[in-house]
């Protein structure tokens, strides 16, 4: 059976920014989600890392990134997914990860 992807509108795209108008509870409690998962040094260093990889990158990279234990980085990088800000991808026992540059890009253009 062919699994069909579902192309799902990111609600953060659909912001004004924020100069323009009063966001309203529901785009306020998204940003503020997207934008507390980057409140962390050590999230933004690993988001970061991610983002300028050619690519995609393997959770076994990520301690030595961070300077952190592997159960610190999952931790870390739970957050960053549940924020949409990474993508993941399990193969056997690693994980890959992959920045989700549309989301970044919308939380950028909402600050504008």
């Amino acid at each position: 059976m062919a699994v069909r992807k579902v192309s799902v509108l990111d609600p953060i795209a659909c912001c004004a920014p924020v100069r323009s108008s009063v966001l309203d509870e529901v785009q306020a409690a998204e940003l503020s989600h997207a934008f507390a998962a980057l409140a962390d040094p050590v999230r933004l260093r690993l988001l970061s890392y991610i983002a300028s990889a050619d690519g995609e990158v393997c959770a076994c990279d990520l301690t030595e990134v961070s300077g952190r234990s592997q159960p610190t980085v999952s931790h870390h990088m739970k957050i960053l997914f549940d924020a949409g800000l990474v993508t993941r991808d399990k193969r056997g026992l690693w994980v890959w990860y992959r920045s989700v540059e549309t989301r970044l890009d919308a939380l950028r253009s909402v600050l504008r």
